[in-house]
């Protein structure tokens, strides 16, 4: 599937960390190249803005225009929520109107606009009042910025001026488009997990709207689950190799109920930026890669023991997700911890 495809599909990845992207792809599609991703991006046919969650998410241009109105009321709610406290005085809608401009021009950090405002509102920080500026006005972050092999400051600009339109009308036709594209790709699902994974509140009634297009199952807890007509619903003995998600990917976040693919007891590591492990289509570790010297080093740590034609193939996908990851190292090393105890591998042993 081409890259623009699969940003369709997942309706989005967790863009957060600027180059996280690349891994959730890598992981999702054959013969990534992330050439092809920053292709996207420099031709300003794929983005990062906020969207579901108040979160940095990376979507094609398309959606962006779709998904900001859907989401802008939630933005807005959740940073004053936020930052209410710490903006003193601050009028929302002449704070919007006088930064708008600050973006129209050329590219900014939201800092450096909050600085050009902070005299108008001198109890408020630069800074806060740039972060209710990406909230405020409907923005992208700009390349280098999420360029695979560069590094850039985070810098913003309009929608409008990036990519030649405005973002639509909220509408209730969108609403209905996101909830049936989020359970073509996570579902079937329960409306507590559409409501996670989007953020949004007040999604009953365009649920019940659906109903004639959805197909309903009870799941083991006894909770509905909705999905789209022709979702596949794969045999449970569907092999599932093992596979690296980047941190906050929304194979976990995307769920009211992550039982579904990580353990209870391991819940919480799911919103503290673990990058994840999974092996047999559930969480079973944590990984991390340094690079020092001429030495890049995955470190996997194990969560559960795990049996030895499992811990061969995990050796292996991080052997290749290394190939991705330490291209400038001349030395490369999976090293698995186990109860405490690590055990390295190189792809030299095979």
């Amino acid at each position: 599937m081409p890259v623009f495809d699969a940003l369709e599909h997942l309706v989005g990845l967790q863009a957060q960390e600027p180059l996280e992207p690349y891994v959730g792809l890598w992981s999702r599609l054959t013969a990534f190249d992330p050439a092809e991703l920053v292709e996207l991006l420099e031709q300003r046919r794929a983005v990062r803005t906020l969207l579901m969650r108040r979160t940095l998410h990376l979507v094609t241009d398309r959606d962006c225009l779709l998904l900001r109105p859907v989401h802008q009321s939630l933005l807005v709610a959740r940073m004053w929520s936020t930052l209410r406290r710490r903006l003193p005085g601050v009028d929302l809608d002449e704070l919007a109107r006088l930064g708008t401009p600050l973006f129209q021009e050329q590219p900014r950090t939201v800092s450096d606009a909050g600085r050009d405002l902070v005299d108008r509102w001198p109890g408020a920080t630069a800074r806060d009042l740039g972060d209710a500026l990406s909230s405020l006005v409907p923005l992208v972050q700009v390349p280098p910025r999420g360029v695979w092999g560069k590094k850039g400051p985070a810098q913003n600009i309009t929608i409008e001026t990036w990519l030649g339109s405005p973002p639509g009308p909220e509408s209730s036709s969108a609403v209905d488009t996101l909830i049936l594209r989020y359970l073509a790709a996570y579902g079937p699902a329960a409306s507590a997990d559409i409501r996670a994974w989007s953020g949004l509140s007040g999604l009953r009634e365009a649920v019940q709207r659906l109903r004639p297009r959805l197909r309903s199952f009870r799941d083991s807890r006894g909770r509905e689950l909705l999905d789209v007509p022709d979702g596949p619903l794969p045999d449970p003995d569907t092999p599932a190799p093992p596979r690296f998600l980047p941190a906050f990917d929304n194979a976990v976040l995307a769920y009211d109920d992550r039982s579904r693919i990580i353990d209870t007891e391991h819940r919480g590591l799911s919103v503290e930026g673990a990058r994840f492990l999974l092996v047999d289509g559930r969480v079973a570790g944590t990984w991390a890669v340094s690079t020092k010297s001429d030495v890049a080093l995955l470190r996997i740590t194990l969560l559960s023991p795990l049996a030895r034609q499992d811990r061969d193939a995990v050796v292996a996908e991080g052997e290749s997700l290394l190939n991705l990851l330490g291209d400038s190292a001349s030395n490369r090393r999976v090293e698995v911890m186990e109860h405490g105890v690590g055990r390295g591998f190189s792809p030299a042993r095979r």
